[in-house]
């Protein structure tokens, strides 16, 4: 369905090449240089997906300037040079251009643009800061912001997905033409804006706008593709989109559809044979098993994701893999089962990031590392070890996953007020309220109810009252089940 902002599919003149950034590159081959980009992004704690795509891009002139995250890594890796110097356009010639001068984006999945706001510009940039346009400390433009203060977190994802061109409503027709690598791309660039939306955000207000593009890309198959690697790449962008959704169901305490989202997933890395995409849906089904209180199953999902990542070579993967079985066992309540995955977890771990590491691993540091361990800890009740980890969790995590620090506060809090120390986890709740105009995340909903059910007969305490009575006053969504212990 062709969407009601799409533009004329010609920019108004040619892009020029990039004949500066070719010459930095020198007899590299483009994979090579995107390595070396990689490289120099984990040297500062910069996250990038950069490939050998993106140099190419970067170098017919397509990409006229890099979005903060990429300037960052291209001013660490080339020392005393400004962007120019890069061969790039200065970043004011390009913010705030408007659409209808911009190239229309790739057909493919994507949500609806919010009533009342514009396209906005479509200017290519990476997608690592899907509000590129604006400063490194605020990432969402006046209107996205009150958008998520409102509660209206769906316009506001719509907001950040409307530069890839469809519209949502009803299921999509099938397209008359064949797919061809403008859809693979823009079906892959909605599974990256669908993660950073919910890394900031969390997920309740994106998953009904979510199932629109997953709906669309499943069309995208049944029309075929032009050539076979064109097919693999959509079977693999479809395949990772249902498990985007699925992830938003999941979070939002809709078990039983993020269930079936994974099991679509599931059956199409079977029906194409992609063991990283098989993988990553057995990873997810191992988290929403123990979720949803089935330990059993989330041991024995995680064990066939360890199996069908062998192959792969992401010592990472391997040790996020551990974990979802460590958090089987704790559900099982089997200590000597839960610590010898912790250690295979931290060993694996231990070895450091690659190229083989997946895309949708960007999450997984040691801030991730550690709130998983916390939750282990809480289900088996030693909540002293819980709270030590969540608190190294907080502290850890980069300010970009605002649902994730979120998250691992609301985990101290709960493990705080377990362990009797109630003025402490009044305090951390208080930071998870004042986080809640921005996240919005059933899961952390419920376990701040949790908490507060555990502070009741504490409200002598030293803050406690008035955790409680913001907590009573604070009008979110509904919270859903999230797996925690009452």
């Amino acid at each position: 369905m062709a969407s009601s902002t799409a533009t004329s599919s010609q920019p108004d003149r040619p892009p020029r090449p990039n004949l500066a950034f070719r010459r930095l590159r020198g007899v590299r081959s483009p994979a090579e240089f995107a390595a070396l980009v990689r490289r120099a992004a984990r040297e500062i704690g910069e996250r990038v997906s950069c490939d050998a795509r993106y140099i190419g891009r970067v170098e017919a002139g397509e990409i006229r300037c890099p979005n903060y995250a990429y300037e960052r890594v291209f001013l660490h890796m080339f020392p005393g040079r400004a962007l120019t110097d890069l061969g790039f356009v200065p970043r004011s010639s390009v913010r705030g251009r408007a659409a209808r001068t911009a190239p229309a984006a790739p057909r493919g999945p994507a949500l609806e643009q919010a009533p009342g706001e514009s396209p906005g510009p479509v200017e290519p940039y990476d997608t690592q800061d899907p509000w590129q346009n604006e400063p490194p400390n605020h990432e969402e433009s006046d209107v996205l912001r009150r958008a998520f203060m409102t509660g209206s977190g769906a316009a506001a994802a719509a907001a950040g997905l409307v530069p890839l061109g469809l519209t949502t409503g009803a299921a999509p027709d099938v397209p008359a033409h064949r797919a061809g690598t403008p859809e693979a791309m823009a079906l892959e660039e909605a599974v990256r804006r669908i993660r950073l939306l919910d890394d900031r955000h969390g997920a309740d207000g994106l998953y009904r706008r979510a199932a629109a593009p997953l709906r669309a890309a499943y069309a995208l198959l049944d029309a075929g593709a032009t050539r076979q690697t064109t097919a693999d790449r959509l079977h693999a962008g479809a395949g990772e989109l249902a498990i985007s959704v699925g992830w938003l169901a999941h979070d939002s305490g809709r078990f039983d559809d993020a269930r079936s989202h994974y099991a679509e997933a599931l059956a199409t890395a079977r029906m194409t044979g992609d063991p990283g995409l098989e993988a990553h849906a057995f990873c997810n089904t191992a988290f929403l098993a123990r979720d949803a209180g089935r330990p059993r199953e989330a041991v024995r999902a995680a064990q066939a994701a360890q199996r069908a990542a062998r192959p792969l070579g992401s010592a990472r993967l391997s040790s996020l893999l551990a974990l979802r079985e460590a958090g089987g066992w704790a559900g099982l309540a089997d200590r000597t089962g839960c610590e010898r995955a912790l250690g295979r977890a931290q060993a694996l771990f231990a070895r450091g990031r690659t190229d083989a590491d997946p895309e949708w691993m960007s999450f997984y540091g040691e801030a991730e590392l550690a709130g998983l361990e916390a939750q282990c800890w809480s289900t088996l009740g030693d909540w002293r070890r819980a709270a030590r980890q969540a608190r190294r969790a907080t502290r850890l995590q980069d300010p970009h996953f605002t649902r994730n620090i979120a998250l691992y506060t609301a985990e101290l809090a709960d493990d705080l007020s377990r362990e009797g120390r109630p003025d402490e986890a009044a305090e951390a709740g208080l930071r998870v309220l004042a986080l809640l105009d921005q996240v919005q995340s059933s899961r952390v909903q419920g376990m701040l109810a949790g908490t507060a059910r555990v502070l009741l007969p504490h409200r002598r305490a030293s803050g406690v009252s008035e955790f409680l009575d913001r907590h009573a006053s604070y009008k979110g969504p509904k919270p859903q089940r999230a797996g925690r212990p009452a």
